[in-house]
């Protein structure tokens, strides 16, 4: 018995120590990017952090985000006008034990023109992306592997994509429901969105596992 207890009380301490160690100690500086040239397409893809987009109010691309020593961005410009920014973490196991950043530390705040942009892609696990009231010529894409995807009206010339696993997606699309073929994947969830539409010239396509869809049309 007295064995047993001590065995306890060691896991017990061993717990604490781990997280005294590990109590994300890192220290973020905030940090901010803006392209000295047009943007014709934004892919955003990153690992634990919320995206938080809004519109410019200089018809210019502003990205704000925090880095610390160990997690970092790479972002990019291709030659097709293609800005990329994706995550580059450098941790280690014992990195991932305890504590995590902060939710400010954690968050990205994306600007960007209304109007002006092609396309727009953003991808993100265990936060939530979350999109204005936004017109581009082509298509939308989001998806979050572990949170919701919250967005105003989106005003798309061809298409929107939006994908969740464990979480909802919510919010309006500019048209009419005859705009669109609609294609949807729903499991452990409701969706206020056919399984099956054809028709439209424009594609509305949604998946969600373990997740609620609830997106309304608004006439243009």
């Amino acid at each position: 018995m007295k064995k047993i207890i001590l065995l306890a009380l060691c896991l017990v301490l061993s717990c604490f120590i781990w997280a005294g160690c590990s109590s994300s100690g890192e220290s973020f500086e905030e940090k901010s990017y803006t392209p000295d040239t047009n943007i014709k397409e934004i892919n955003l893809d990153v690992q634990d952090r919320e995206i938080e987009t809004s519109i410019s109010e200089d018809d210019q691309i502003h990205i704000s985000y925090f880095e610390s020593a160990k997690e970092t961005y790479e972002i990019a410009v291709s030659d097709e006008n293609v800005l990329t920014m994706t995550s580059v973490s450098d941790k280690d196991l014992t990195d991932y034990i305890g504590g995590k950043p902060s939710a400010e530390n954690r968050k990205i705040f994306l600007q960007i023109p209304d109007a002006l942009l092609e396309s727009l892609t953003l991808s993100t696990t265990n936060e939530d992306i979350t999109l204005p009231e936004l017109t581009v010529t082509e298509s939308i894409s989001a998806s979050s592997n572990g949170g919701d995807i919250v967005f105003g009206n989106l005003n798309v010339g061809k298409a929107v994509n939006l994908t969740v696993k464990n979480g909802d997606i919510s919010g309006t699309i500019v048209g009419s429901y005859d705009d669109f073929a609609i294609r949807t994947e729903i499991k452990k969830g409701e969706s206020s969105l056919p399984e099956n539409k054809d028709g439209g010239a424009k594609t509305l396509d949604v998946s969600a596992n373990n997740g609620d869809v609830n997106i309304e049309f608004s006439p243009e």
